[in-house]
């Protein structure tokens, strides 16, 4: 037998995305000691990164590394040994379709399903950009905390471990810890389902209806969570793990998460005052749904979300309609 195939040591990594995670990523990547290419899609944006190291609209500030450099045009990726792509969830079809056939792996930074199709994020890059070796990084963190250097610590998938090992040893530096899983499936069913199960736990505090109420939704979504991610061929211990429970925690229980923020809103009937931009689960509910039911998965809270952000129903109506299923067994 012949001896096994090492995968190439990633020494430049390309950022696909200037936004706040995208940017965290870059300094984290460039405190790592890796060539950093970030791609804005705004040259003034790209200008300000390269002249005064700040990324002042998404990132206020905050300083950022010398090292990381922003080019305005995706062509200045093409020579990095690996890439992270940091943009939003319903952007991510868009974005790789710009970027021309892709030679080195990518991991897909952004969690949510596709609106039209229903599909993954891998399964989104992978109809965009078929051949290519796509992973998924994910778990709890929070920009604003990761690029001022606090502990986080995320998951990062590939079907080939090896690819996935060597995302981690190019990312890991002081308190951000990655973690390698070949499960890219259920890293990407948790980054997904957490941001609807999000936007439940915000509508509960927004109600006023207590902490009880909240834990009770965080844990029967869980489980909504499990029974979708299993009937996909994720493993169970991924969900438990920080991409998926870990994740869960974080977004739904701190007003800094977008997706909690807009429950708030729209347990306060003030959303249509100004939602809060990019929360991903309000896109990512009724695409979880569809695809729930095509495979016989019974996810209530998720199909209450679904209902409230798409104005089909009230907020009082998904309450009562939750607290008057039938009692059944837990398990």
């Amino acid at each position: 037998m012949g001896a096994a195939v090492e995968t190439p040591k990633i020494n430049h990594i390309g950022v696909a995305g200037a936004g706040a995670w995208g940017t965290a990523l870059a300094q984290v990547a460039a405190l790592a000691g890796r060539r950093v290419t970030i791609w804005a899609n705004r040259a003034a944006l790209a200008d300000e990164i390269n002249s005064q190291h700040v990324n002042g609209r998404f990132l206020p500030g905050r300083v950022l590394a010398r090292e990381v450099v922003a080019v305005a045009d995706p062509s200045g990726l093409e020579a990095c040994d690996a890439l992270l792509v940091a943009c939003p969830a319903q952007s991510l079809r868009q974005v790789l379709s710009t970027m021309g056939g892709l030679r080195v792996p990518a991991a897909i930074c952004a969690k949510g399903m596709e609106r039209g199709t229903g599909l993954l994020m891998q399964e989104v890059a992978l109809a965009a950009q078929p051949g290519a070796a796509f992973g998924i990084l994910s778990g709890p963190g929070f920009a604003d905390e990761v690029v001022q250097g606090l502990p986080c610590a995320v998951t990062i998938a590939f079907d080939d471990m090896q690819i996935a090992s060597r995302f981690c040893e190019a990312l890991g530096v002081g308190g951000f810890r990655p973690y390698a899983s070949g499960d890219v499936a259920g890293v990407a069913i948790g980054g997904a389902v957490k941001n609807v199960l999000a936007i439940a736990c915000g509508v509960v505090e927004g109600r006023g209806l207590g902490e009880s109420a909240r834990a009770a939704v965080m844990t029967r979504g869980f489980a909504e969570m499990a029974r979708f991610g299993q009937a996909l061929g994720a493993r169970l211990e991924t969900m438990t793990g920080l991409s998926g429970f870990g994740d869960l925690v974080l977004t739904a229980s701190s007003r800094q998460s977008r997706n909690f923020a807009l429950g708030i809103q729209l347990a306060r009937g003030t959303a249509a005052e100004g939602r809060v931009p990019l929360a991903e689960g309000a896109a990512t509910a009724p695409a979880l749904v569809r695809r729930a039911r095509q495979l016989g998965i019974q996810m209530p809270i998720a199909e209450a979300v679904a209902g409230i952000v798409s104005g089909d129903i009230d907020v009082d109506t998904a309450i009562r309609a939750l607290l008057s299923r039938p009692l059944k067994s837990e398990h």
